[in-house]
This record gives structure tokens, C-alpha cells and sequence, in this order.
């Protein structure tokens, strides 16, 4: 087993409380910051230790690790700088690799891992992994011993070049760029056969030539609607990164703009394809009218 140490999870939502649970199997210590967090989150973070407030965990913990939407990767690392933290800090966010070296310089460069987490919740072994780039990968992997989640350290050399420093995060881009990409595109589909009077005679030519789409359809909206509104950030950080490597990024930044219309499905129960689909073109509706 590794040796025990003091991690902070900010936050423990649905993906952050398997994060904490895997450090938990593997003897650490874990904590959280539970002020202003819901009912819900807190029965996430049980047998975590709670603490009041950013700056009384910064004070506690060996290491930190930031599992929040894109939108609030750099706002957090920016006041956790500022609480005077000199420990670790793993950022685990689908982040464009250069949000992620804006954090590196944030918190200081000897002291940042790169992280991307592919998978869903790890309930299960074998689902998910969070993979770790820079010059600490390798040992904060070893942190992860037991448990659901597997760690895997990419390669680096010592030295090694800021491309090695963030690889974590081009390849959770890189993934995600057709997982969640291919899905907005999916639903935009949809919604266009339904504005332009077709959407029967699509799903009637599906269930000729493509009959895997329709179910596909289907099982995109229940599980994507309730999500949409963080996978919109996670869009913008792909088309960032597109643009970056000097590849078209338009069809990304379409993607988040799908999920932003599906953004008022937060928090409601997943939703059926027709009701995704409506709230898909409620904007457009709105602006012709």
C-alpha cells in the first residue's frame, strides 16, 4: 500500500465522489470542503472529512484534486493559490491542454499534475481510468492502489516538453472530441429532421439502412440530458484545442452550442429523445417567431 496521505477532493459530485471512494480503498485520508454543498453531495462524501471552508482543507492536505465542470477549473485553482496551499495539486478536468499549463502556472509548474478522467463514475473496476501526465504522474498514480478507479501515469521524461506535461489532457480531448462530440451531432440530427417536417421519414430510412441509430438516439438523450450543461464548457475546451493544433474548430463550438440548448434540462430526470429534441430547438423557435 502506498503511504497515507492527506487528499482533498474538490469536488466530491458524481465523478469526484469515485475519486475520493478509490483513495479511500487505498488507506488515504480524504476530505472535502462542505460548506454551500447539497444534501446529496454530502451523502456522496461519506466517510470523507469535512472541512468549513478552501482554505482550512489547504491547511490539512498533502494534495489536492479539482473534479469540476471546465467552466470553474481556473477560478478554483486561482483561490486555492491564493489560501497559500504547497502541496500537490491535480487538476482532473476536461480541460484543453492549454487551460491546463494556465493552471500549471497558477500553481506552479514543480507542483501540478495534469490529469483526464475517461469513463463513466467508477462504480465498477475496469470502467474507468484517470490518466496522469508531468513530472509527479507516476507517484500520484501509485496513490490509487485499490479500489475502482484505475490510475495510469503517461510517460515523461525528465525534462520533458510541455506537450509531455499535459498529455493527460490531449487525450482526454482527443476522446471526448468523438464521445460526447458524436452524441451533440446525433441530437442535432434529430432536431433538424424534426424542424424541417421529416423526422418520421428519418427514422423510417433508419430502421432500413442504419438501424442502430434510432436506439442510439434514444439512449444519447436519456444520458447526456441531465449533463449537458457541464459537456457545453467541455465542447469549448475542445474546439480551443483543435484551434490550437491548427485543425477546424467550428464543429466543436456547434456541439457546445447544442448542449447549451439542452442545458435547462439540469437536474430533471433523463429525458426521452423528443423531449431533448424540443428543448433543442426551443431557441430556434423562439428567434423565428
Amino acid at each position: 500500500m502506498a503511504l497515507q496521505r492527506n487528499i482533498g477532493v474538490l469536488h466530491p459530485g458524481a465523478m469526484g465522489a469515485t475519486v475520493a471512494q478509490t483513495l479511500l480503498d487505498s488507506g488515504h485520508q480524504v476530505g472535502w470542503v462542505s460548506a454551500n454543498r447539497s444534501a446529496e453531495t454530502a451523502q456522496r462524501a461519506r466517510g470523507c472529512m469535512p472541512f468549513d471552508s478552501l482554505d482550512e482543507i489547504a491547511a490539512w492536505a498533502d494534495a489536492l484534486i479539482s473534479v469540476c465542470p471546465p467552466h470553474g477549473a481556473v477560478e478554483l485553482a486561482e483561490r486555492v493559490h491564493a489560501t497559500g496551499f504547497t502541496g500537490l495539486y491535480v487538476d482532473a478536468n476536461a480541460l484543453a491542454p492549454s487551460t491546463s499549463l494556465k493552471i500549471a502556472e497558477i500553481i506552479g509548474t514543480g507542483a501540478y499534475v495534469d490529469g483526464g478522467i475517461i469513463g463513466p463514475p467508477a462504480i465498477d473496476a475496469g470502467t474507468t481510468r484517470l490518466y496522469l501526465s508531468g513530472q509527479h504522474g507516476a507517484g500520484v498514480a501509485h496513490w490509487f492502489s485499490a479500489g475502482a478507479l484505475k490510475a495510469v501515469a503517461l510517460p515523461f521524461d525528465v525534462g520533458g516538453s510541455q506537450q509531455q506535461q499535459v498529455a493527460a489532457s490531449m487525450l482526454k480531448m482527443s476522446y471526448a472530441a468523438y464521445s460526447k462530440g458524436a452524441s451533440a451531432l446525433l441530437l442535432s440530427v434529430n432536431a433538424l429532421a424534426e424542424a424541417g417536417g421529416v423526422a418520421d421519414a428519418l427514422r423510417s430510412e433508419w430502421a432500413i439502412s442504419a438501424p442502430d441509430l434510432l436506439k442510439r438516439s434514444e439512449f444519447t438523450a436519456k444520458m447526456t440530458s441531465g449533463k449537458a450543461w457541464r459537456f457545453q464548457g467541455e465542447m469549448l475546451e475542445i474546439s480551443e484545442t483543435y484551434s490550437n493544433a491548427g485543425l477546424p474548430d467550428d464543429f466543436h463550438a456547434g456541439a457546445a452550442a447544442i448542449y447549451e440548448r439542452m442545458s435547462q434540462l439540469k437536474d430533471l430526470p433523463p429525458q426521452a429523445l423528443d423531449a431533448v429534441v424540443a428543448a433543442i430547438l426551443e431557441q430556434s423557435r423562439s428567434s423565428n417567431s
